[in-house]
């Protein structure tokens, strides 16, 4: 579930920050993928140190 919302959270942040920057619709699509693929990999993270954390 962290993993899902970390990858729309960062699509999220991608996409606003291309578009701040006046990027094409290319742009827009690449920063939001990348974020979103950078946010789902800090959530898989996050996802196994919590579960260490509770066994």
């Amino acid at each position: 579930m962290i993993v899902l919302i970390g990858a729309l959270i960062g699509a999220l942040i991608g996409g606003s920050l291309a578009a701040r920057r006046k990027g094409k619709r290319a742009d827009i699509l690449q920063y939001a993928f990348v974020y979103a693929m950078i946010f789902a990999v800090l959530g898989v993270f996050a996802t196994i140190f919590i579960h260490r954390m509770s066994v």
